[in-house]
């Protein structure tokens, strides 16, 4: 039986509500607890370890439990104190985009113009070794495509509605300016070192 991660935080001020920690973690990222583990019961996935299943699953299997890492991995992305870059996501990030304030561009954009619900990351590719910004649709994850995540924004409505109504880029300025950089600078260290067995790590951590 998979169980609910534990939220980082309660609230983050000037970011999101209590209210929207309520419902979109306790709602939102209940329910996908809740019927993955509905879901798999007699299927090949009983057994199987949230990994596992994100990378070989199809249909509502996959998608309730891509959208537990989805989420287990956005709420580790944020975070309500002042973080910083490692050197070595700085020189990836000015390696891959040329800079930081054309990163910034970049993610911010593509994040504000991802049609529908979906969500955005910055993605480390293990073959051409640099860093990309990937989007993603619905419960889509780039870990089925090899691609290793270190950031992601949750842009589903239900992520920024209760706060910012529908005012997308709104949410996505107040999300860039609590990214967890430290988390991030983690994330591509081990990416680096460990592939997408690091993922699998990260998964295994909450889910064990």
């Amino acid at each position: 039986m998979f169980k609910l991660r534990t939220l980082p935080f309660g609230e983050i001020k000037d970011f999101i509500s209590r209210e929207t920690c309520e419902f979109h973690y306790g709602k939102h990222h209940q329910t996908y607890i809740n019927n993955l583990n509905n879901l798999v019961k007699g299927t090949e996935f009983e057994s199987a370890g949230l990994f596992d299943i994100v990378t070989k699953a199809q249909g509502g299997i996959f998608n309730n439990a891509a959208q537990i890492y989805n989420h287990d991995f956005y709420w580790d992305c944020i975070s309500p104190n002042e973080t910083k870059q490692s050197d070595e996501l700085k020189n990836a990030i000015n390696e891959s985009f040329g800079s930081f304030d054309k990163f910034k561009e970049t993610f911010l954009q593509s994040a504000t113009t991802l049609f529908g619900a979906g969500w955005c990351w910055v993605v480390y590719n293990p073959n051409s070794k640099k860093l990309e910004i990937v989007q993603t649709s619905n419960a889509q994850t780039p870990v089925t495509q090899g691609l290793i995540p270190i950031l992601v924004v949750d842009v589903w409505e239900h992520a920024y509605y209760v706060d910012y109504r529908n005012a997308r880029p709104g949410y996505l300025d107040k999300f860039f300016s609590h990214i967890h950089w430290d988390f991030v600078s983690k994330a591509l260290e081990w990416a680096k070192k460990e592939g997408m067995n690091s993922v699998k790590f990260y998964i295994d951590s909450l889910h064990a």
